[in-house]
């Protein structure tokens, strides 16, 4: 079954934890940093020893340059080509041609699929190196890293992009439109470690996983990134003259149920502190935020209803849009708050429209009655949201074939 080893270790230089990690528009938690193995000690004569160095030397790749980006991936961005250049682009290429090689041992090389010890630092969970005595450990933590990698992409998409002259520039239509194809790929990656490796991993074994590998975080994270994306749209749609307001409301009400999921999935994890922490604080800043919109949005469609049922209601909508927005307010400074400190960047998308919006549209239409609610009262007789079936999926993704260097075992 393998074996299971968990130490705390700040040897490497890049262990230390950062104290601000500058914007943010796509939470990503400390990246786990792959540790030095050495193949040829631990699997003896059992592999030919070009096989055995080919596996090391691409392992050894990914040790180098992860431990090089870590750092660079949780400083205080300044410049829009810090983050998200060529070197995370040639660390995820890294991880790629590693992963057909390291699927050998678990496909063709089962004598060995339980004798190497794979080591990873564990960033997000007290800085612990997990090490593992099971290959489909080294996947899941490989699949892991590459989605990350992928949402780190993302969030520096969405940033605004600094121009020479120091004015602030609009993230652009065509890097939105991009960062929904990377959160679906991002996606996908989850989607299949949950599904087809973890249950590779002994029940024994998987108990002892890091936090940041557990079940419910994968799923967490797998929903944030389509929610992300449903986000992307739904702000798109907002900037299009052509979008009507039952396809913005579509969107919003999608958006409340992928942020509600997501948080579902690590409300009974262990993660009160550190990177943990901070990825509770942003589904909650995101989950008040889009029913802060789905209720916006409801509330001027039932008005549109010109009836005095349909306009209560409209209003009781409007009303619960407001203390959401409210809500999301505090639950924003909270999370940039939360060490390591962020910031949040200038507003646009569905952000902005709420924050334009709502103040402008509540106090002139509803807010005359405000004195006679509360805040439970308001939420007690704010409609239910239309139920719609979620439409981002994610990506479909399957293992590469297993490298031809295995051919002759």
């Amino acid at each position: 079954m393998g074996c299971f080893l968990s130490t705390s270790n700040d040897s490497a230089g890049n262990r230390r934890k950062p104290r601000n990690v500058g914007e943010i528009e796509v939470f990503v938690p400390g990246f786990r940093i792959p540790k030095p193995v050495d193949f040829s000690e631990q699997i003896g004569d059992g592999l030919s020893r070009s096989l055995v160095e080919h596996l090391s030397a691409l392992r050894t790749r990914i040790v180098v340059m992860a431990g090089q980006e870590a750092p660079m991936c949780v400083k205080p961005r300044r410049k829009a080509t810090q983050h998200g250049g060529s070197t995370l682009a040639d660390l995820q290429q890294a991880l790629e041609d590693y992963l057909p090689v390291l699927l050998g041992l678990v496909e063709k090389g089962n004598q060995q699929h339980n004798k190497l010890q794979f080591s990873w630092a564990n960033q997000e969970d007290a800085a612990e190196e997990t090490t593992m005595s099971n290959s489909w450990y080294e996947v899941l933590s490989v699949l892991h890293l590459m989605s990350m990698l992928l949402l780190s992409q993302a969030n520096s998409l969405l940033l605004h992009k600094a121009s020479t002259d120091g004015y602030q520039l609009k993230s652009s239509e065509d890097c939105r439109r991009d960062s929904i194809d990377v959160f679906l790929k991002a996606a996908g990656y989850l989607d299949f470690a949950v599904h087809h490796v973890l249950p590779q991993i002994p029940p024994g074994l998987r108990k002892d996983l890091p936090q940041d590998l557990a079940e419910g975080v994968l799923r967490s994270f797998c929903l944030q990134a389509l929610g992300q994306g449903v986000d992307i749209q739904l702000g798109m749609a907002i900037d299009s003259v052509k979008a009507t307001l039952a396809v913005k409301r579509r969107f919003a009400c999608e958006l409340v149920k992928y942020w509600n999921q997501a948080g579902e999935n690590i409300v009974d994890l262990p993660l009160a502190n550190g990177w943990g922490e901070k990825h509770k604080l942003f589904i909650e800043w995101k989950y008040a935020e889009a029913k802060a919109a789905a209720y916006y949005l409801h509330g001027l469609i039932l008005e549109e209803g010109q009836t005095e049922e349909s306009n209560e209601m409209g209003e009781a909508a409007l009303l619960a849009a407001d203390e959401f927005l409210k809500e999301s307010k505090k639950a924003c400074e909270c999370f940039h708050m939360a060490p390591p400190f962020s910031r949040n960047p200038p507003l646009w998308g569905t952000s902005k429209y709420l924050y334009d919006r709502i103040p402008k549209d509540i106090p002139s239409r509803v807010l005359k009655n405000r004195h006679l609610h509360n805040h439970e009262m308001i939420l007690q007789t704010a409609p239910a949201l239309p139920d719609f079936e979620l439409s981002l999926k994610p990506e479909d993704y399957q293992l590469p074939s297993v490298d031809p260097s295995w051919n002759d075992i």
